[in-house]
């Protein structure tokens, strides 16, 4: 199918590269600064260095589909809303960024007022997306489902993408999914810690290796421990200090909202509020972990970790 990906950062740069080897569809992909333009266009994409020249790229037969991999919030809207001006009826709007899902149950309705289908796309793989595909969790216009499919299917891997319902649907489920990595991270964070504290002079990269061998918490975050333990044995260079982009906010209010009681996403997300005051072993782990999976940026340590006394 022909499709426009505009935002070429981390996730949408190895999207429009894993669209394109699949050498299934026509790529067009935008973005706001010029050099990851060039980047797609030497990977085999068609480059538009303007949202006006996207929308130009895409004038072919059957409705535009433009997917857009930009920052939540402002930005988000502006670039929905600015597509929307220069689409016709019937073009399709996918957001594939961590979108408060309220925002894109309203978004959906505004870009309906104009006749334009939108899907939000909740996109889970980080930088390992282009290896091994992207989990997609899509709520919106049914029929800009099916338009959409192809692309969907070559971006995840077998069995990874569903269509889960009205707008909406998909970055709420993505916004849930979220907040149980929270939860997982800080779990796995703290049982490293205490192996670290303890009178053992343990290596924490053979024990994440040994735990994915038919261990009953075995994980692909567990992979990612043991690249982050083999590369730093004891994440001397990590600092302690771990962001939230929100969705672990959102799920908290979303549990209060419907009085689910949720004590281990809430942890973990204060657990993060505490990283930014003290540094600890466990907020080392997960800062690691993040840059592992999502090439989130690590803050390197001013000093050594302490060595432990035998």
């Amino acid at each position: 199918m022909e499709i426009g990906i505009y935002g070429l950062g981390r996730m949408g740069g190895n999207m429009v590269r894993r669209l394109v080897r699949s050498g299934e569809h026509r790529v067009v992909a935008g973005n706001r600064s010029k050099e990851p333009v060039d980047e797609a266009v030497n990977d085999g994409a068609e480059g538009a260095y303007s949202m006006e020249e996207i929308v130009e790229k895409l004038s072919g037969d059957g409705p535009r589909t433009i997917w857009t991999m930009v920052p939540a919030g402002d930005i988000t809207e502006q670039a929905l809303l600015k597509f929307a001006d220069m689409m016709d009826p019937g073009d399709i709007l996918i957001d594939g960024g961590n979108s408060y899902f309220r925002d894109s149950i309203r978004r959906a309705e505004m870009l309906k007022e104009r006749d334009i289908r939108f899907l939000d796309a909740g996109t889970s793989g980080g930088v390992w997306g282009l290896q091994v595909g992207y989990c997609l969790m899509v709520g919106g216009d049914a029929s800009a489902y099916e338009h959409a499919e192809p692309a969907l299917k070559t971006l995840a891997p077998e069995n990874g993408y569903a269509y889960l319902g009205k707008a909406g649907a998909g970055h709420f489920t993505k916004m849930v999914h979220n907040g149980v990595e929270y939860g997982m991270m800080q779990a796995y964070a703290e049982g490293f810690e205490i192996l670290e504290k303890s009178q053992y002079d343990f290596d924490l990269r053979a024990i994440s290796s040994l735990w994915n061998q038919g261990s009953v918490v075995r994980s692909w975050l567990l992979e990612l421990a043991e690249n982050a333990f083999e590369q730093d044995g004891h994440l001397d260079s990590v600092r302690g200090y771990a962001e939230d982009s929100g969705e672990g906010r959102w799920t908290i209010l979303e549990a209060i909202n419907q009085s689910v009681p949720a004590h281990v996403i809430s942890a973990s997300l204060f657990a993060r509020f505490s990283s930014r005051q003290d540094d600890s072993f466990a907020m080392k782990v997960i800062a690691a972990l993040r840059g592992q999976f999502g090439g989130h940026a690590i803050q390197e340590a001013s000093t050594k970790y302490p060595e432990k006394e035998q």
